[in-house]
């Protein structure tokens, strides 16, 4: 495979530790030309450890890493890279075009200041000094210089830290149209909503595998679950993990009523027509969205990890 042909990303069998903690275990990745793919998962599943591997800022102990057929490590993989860490240092003296005019300068055919500038909200700013501009402007001024060297490949972690729901909007708009005109983008996030805004494609990370790759929708059922709380007799609550639809018991408390019982449920009515059916006794019934923290818990729980992504189609997610 010549690096024309290569794919902008290939993981396999990855792992990295950090002392005795492991950040990411056997992980294999697979990302062709012209995806975005979401990586998504809690803080601390092994999102930042995978993009700084892919980015050459750090070394596998044990796997491959290849971007467009090459070793990160070598500047040559790296020239049509452009990306984003969760911090970003600023000069805080230079106005906001005297960056991107910097940054630009690295690059043979970068994009024009004042399109870098319009994409992102930056148009107004232009004079202003990078120290004077709120957190989430730094954000966007970020996001926007990753663009600004028109990389073939786009690593963005966590890219709207610290925006408003405006901010936001506006940076996913300007992502998308730069997918739109053929770049490959990889952005990590723990927020369900911005994997539905920009993703096609969603690995599930946690606690360093992978617990699942596939399309959006499909991803979005498997994480869909409710959390089920109610009140039960004592010696009650042993049996509810066997319920239909239940995938973990997430929490057991001792209340002045009974005992306070939280299920996590991928089918919260077969679960609650159990308990009826059962004539299991029970008050204060609650049902509600579980939040993605408790879903990547349950997926790690029960769930094999999914097998890695091949050239042209994407793996049915183990159930």
């Amino acid at each position: 495979m010549t690096t024309d042909t290569a794919p902008p990303v290939l993981v396999e069998h990855v792992t990295r530790r950090f002392g005795a903690v492991t950040a990411l275990d056997d992980v294999s990745l697979h990302v062709d030309a012209g995806e975005i793919v979401g990586l998504l998962g809690p803080n601390g599943a092994g999102k930042t450890t995978l993009l700084s591997l892919l980015a050459g800022l750090r070394t596998p102990d044990e796997g491959t890493v290849r971007l467009f057929g090459r070793n990160p490590r070598d500047p040559a993989a790296r020239t049509s890279l452009g990306t984003t860490p969760q911090e970003t240092g600023l000069p805080e003296t230079l106005k906001v075009r005297e960056v991107v005019d910097f940054v630009a300068g690295h690059f043979t055919d970068p994009m024009p200041r004042g399109e870098v500038m319009a994409r992102f909200g930056l148009t107004d700013l232009a004079e202003r000094q990078t120290g004077a501009l709120s957190g989430g402007q730094k954000r966007r001024l970020a996001v926007g210089l990753s663009l600004v060297g028109r990389p073939r490949l786009v690593l963005l972690d966590e890219p709207t830290t610290g925006l408003d729901v405006e901010a936001r909007h506006v940076l996913w708009q300007a992502l998308r149209d730069y997918h739109a005109d053929g770049a490959t983008v990889i952005v990590t996030s723990h927020y369900l909503e911005e994997i539905e805004a920009l993703a096609e494609r969603v690995v599930v990370v946690g606690d360093g595998r992978v617990l699942a790759d596939d399309t959006l929708a499909r991803v979005l059922d498997l994480v869909a679950v409710r959390r089920v709380a109610l009140t039960v007799g004592a010696g009650a609550a042993d049996a509810l993990s066997a319920l239909p639809g239940v995938q973990d018991v997430a929490d057991v408390s001792a209340t002045a009523r009974g005992t306070r019982v939280t299920l996590v449920a991928s089918d919260a009515d077969a679960a609650v027509r159990a308990l009826v059916e059962r004539a299991v006794p029970f008050t204060d019934l609650e049902v509600r969205g579980a939040s993605l923290e408790e879903a990547f818990l349950s997926l790690t729980s029960h769930d094999a990890p999914a097998a890695p992504a091949e050239a042209s189609t994407l793996p049915e997610v183990s159930r």
